[in-house]
């Protein structure tokens, strides 16, 4: 099962979308990246909205069952004499942060980046995933099936 971390997160973001208010973010404070996050099958799939930024610019980080994701938006390269118009993207640093419950396997966390999306894919542990147990009618003592 997935977590989310930092509930304070989510109001900062409200609250900047209410007073239309974007900062850029720093490291030591980053801006929230928006994200979906969803069960298929045997794993946990987890989605960010991370556009402009390239993929050598993210870093995915596990540490004792917490994923990290950090980005960073940098400005576009302008050359001399070009005199800004309009600045509404959010530039800067993102971050987010999940809790990894123990029914999941961090050792085998795998990620992709495609058109500004990064999808990162998190296996059910074996050991969490549900299994049948055969019923011995004869008295002796019960033991696992293989699913």
């Amino acid at each position: 099962m997935l977590m989310r971390t930092d509930p304070f997160r989510e109001l900062d973001r409200l609250a900047q979308q209410l007073t239309g208010s974007v900062t850029p973010g720093t490291w030591s404070r980053p801006n929230p990246m928006p994200m979906d996050a969803y069960r298929s099958g045997d794993e946990y799939v987890v989605v960010f909205d991370l556009p402009g930024v390239s993929s050598d610019a993210i870093d995915l980080d596990v540490e004792r069952n917490v994923l990290t994701v950090k980005a960073e938006r940098r400005p576009l390269p302008v050359g001399d004499g070009v005199e800004m118009q309009m600045s509404e993207r959010p530039l800067g640093v993102f971050s987010r942060q999940l809790f990894l419950g123990d029914g999941l396997d961090a050792e085998r966390i795998a990620a992709s980046y495609d058109n500004g999306v990064l999808t990162v894919r998190i296996p059910v542990a074996a050991q969490a995933k549900p299994r049948k147990i055969k019923i011995d009618a004869t008295g002796n003592e019960p033991h696992q099936l293989d699913a």
